[in-house]
């Protein structure tokens, strides 16, 4: 049983570093934008290179995370690219339906 417990400390030892090092990597902080009705909506730690659609009708993007992200005026990341730094932002005339954040 003592010779069980240095090689179960071991693995749990690596099962954490696996858990916190872990593959997916997101852009830290907020993205914001402006939807029907001049509602503001956001999203939270968004994934990286992973282009999102927008649902409705989205402009105005504001850029709170850490990384620069790609904004589209077509669905699936197609038509008029518009990049926007970390920290920020289009004026509200820029319309676009689907992002990127972390673009290639």
């Amino acid at each position: 049983m003592r010779l069980l417990r240095p090689l179960a400390v071991a693995l749990g030892g690596l099962a954490l570093t696996v858990i916190t090092v872990g593959p997916a990597s997101a852009a830290d902080g907020t993205f914001v934008w402006v939807g029907p009705k001049g509602k503001a909506y956001a999203i939270q730690n968004p994934p990286d290179r992973k282009c999102l659609d927008m649902a409705q009708e989205a402009r105005g993007p504001q850029n709170a995370t850490k990384k620069t992200l790609a904004v589209y005026s077509k669905a699936k990341c197609k038509g008029t690219e518009h990049r926007i730094a970390p920290g920020r932002s289009a004026s509200g005339s820029v319309r676009f339906a689907s992002v990127v954040f972390n673009p290639r």
